[in-house]
């Protein structure tokens, strides 16, 4: 079966077919790194790993690009670009903001799991590409000079507004740039004019000045991915007007359409129905949430909402995330324990090549990752009910069993480095625990059931988990 999408162009499911066969060329917009990265940031790169692990397992080869902002980026209702802002708040200079939190991010991300792009460029270091490319979209007659600043011409591109559908109405709405000379309110700014004093400004033929936001993604995918790629990604609040400008630029610069074939945008990640950021104060930040959860636990969480659904952030959500992923180490630790003592005899269950296809068909519809978690859990509960209703276990099964499991996880991203525990106790303490186990057998025997499960609860408080099987107690140890 091909892998389907939902491609936010054209609001539509279209089968995935990148421009060259077996290689998938990715661009995601990164950070601006003006503070810590929080978990509304893991909630896209999460998505997107998630997305990239499964496409190499389905056999393509991912380019990946995912940018660094560290100039350009204007926050809406000041005007004022973000990086000057914070490095005032932290009394730093810019770039001394940039390497601090371009760093924090990079931990943050190795810390989740989450692999490392191909390629991370930096805005600051492509700004003679940014200078060029502007100068082409001058000549080509899609752009004009206003006293040094640079703006687009959206009357001379008429598809603007194909990815988000916005009115003219609206779309004047979401341009912070007051100046009266534009051409047309809705026009936005490739270059802006930096006056006296301010601290983040390039010689350019317009005088000095930064780049506009949207020109630095535009210029960077197709510097290193080409004038036309297959995916372009990020988070649902860039579809207007970052994501419609790049279209319109690279579109009119190249003549080339489309500039993306398919557009992935992730859902908010919430609290209490809000949408995380740090404008709100409402944010948890990726290290702060690590100092709580495991970076797996984090994982599936997020990847139990489809990455296109918002997904609000709660204590229950975490603690049942929490506890499937407890389930699921458990069922490869036992199963990796029974091997030792398994015949060499039978065949690989049903149940398992079943599951593999079902989760490969809930990927490959629009990367269901909620979908294909199940069979993940549906696999482990077949594991179980192997493992309890077999007096003899059979190898084949076994590592059939911890091999589907193991691999369907990783295909997500999930255990990456995951090793089977065996926990070791001090030999007395395997003494106490065995006389515990026999006193607790006689009593069953004896019908004293209610004794007998106050023993098993009790060691469970601390870790010990008792399992009755037909051939008698199995004991399992949790972290």
């Amino acid at each position: 079966m091909p892998i389907r999408v939902f491609n936010t162009l054209g609001r539509r499911y279209e089968p995935f077919e990148p421009i060259q066969p077996g290689l998938v060329k990715m661009y995601v917009c990164g950070p601006t790194v003006q503070d810590v990265a929080h978990l509304g940031h893991a909630r896209t790169y999460i998505a997107f790993d998630a997305i990239i692990r499964f496409l190499e397992y389905r056999g393509y080869r991912v380019f990946y690009v995912r940018n660094i902002t560290d100039v350009g980026h204007l926050r809406e209702e000041t005007g004022e670009d973000r990086i000057i802002e914070g490095a005032g708040r932290e009394k730093l200079q810019p770039m001394e903001l940039v390497d601090k939190y371009m760093f924090a991010f990079f931990k943050d991300m190795e810390a989740l799991g989450i692999r490392r792009p191909n390629i991370q460029p930096r805005a600051s270091m492509h700004i003679l590409d940014m200078i060029e490319f502007i100068k082409g979209l001058i000549e080509k007659g899609h752009a004009y000079v206003v006293d040094g600043n640079v703006y687009f011409d959206v009357s001379t591109f008429p598809d603007y507004g194909k990815l988000s559908g916005v009115k003219y109405e609206e779309l004047i709405k979401h341009r912070i740039e007051p100046d009266p000379r534009k051409r047309n309110p809705a026009d936005f700014a490739l270059w802006k004019k930096a006056e006296k004093g301010y601290l983040l400004k390039w010689n350019s033929p317009w005088g000095e000045g930064f780049p506009g936001w949207h020109i630095e993604c535009c210029v960077m995918a197709i510097k290193y991915l080409g004038e036309q790629i297959d995916i372009h990604g990020g988070g649902q609040d860039l579809i207007l007007p970052h994501h419609e400008n790049e279209i319109a630029q690279a579109e009119a610069y190249t003549g080339k359409k489309p500039f993306a074939r398919y557009w992935l945008h992730t859902g908010y990640l919430t609290i209490n129905g809000e949408k995380m950021s740090k404008s709100l104060g409402n944010f948890i930040s990726i290290r702060d949430a690590l100092k709580k959860y495991e970076a797996d636990v984090l994982r599936l969480f997020i990847l139990s909402a489809h990455y296109r659904s918002q997904i609000d952030y709660n204590e229950q959500s975490l603690s049942q995330a929490e506890e499937n992923l407890r389930r699921i180490r458990d069922t490869l630790n036992q199963l990796y324990e029974l091997v030792d003592e398994a015949e060499e005899r039978g065949e690989v269950p049903g149940e398992i090549g079943e599951a593999r296809k079902a989760f490969i068909r809930a990927m490959e519809d629009d990367f269901n990752t909620p979908g294909a978690l199940a069979e993940i859990y549906r696999l482990t509960r077949s594991a179980n009910s192997y493992i309890q209703s077999s007096s003899k276990h059979s190898k084949t099964a076994l590592k059939a069993y911890y091999g589907a499991i193991l691999e369907l996880s990783q295909s997500i991203g999930l255990l990456q480095n995951y090793k089977p525990a065996k926990m070791k106790y001090p030999a007395d303490a395997a003494k106490v625990l065995n006389i515990l186990l026999e006193i607790r057998e006689e009593l069953r025997k004896r019908r004293l059931y209610e004794l007998s499960d106050s023993i098993r609860d009790k060691l469970s408080e601390i870790g010990i988990i008792i399992e009755d099987t037909n051939k008698g107690p199995r004991v399992k140890f949790r972290k």
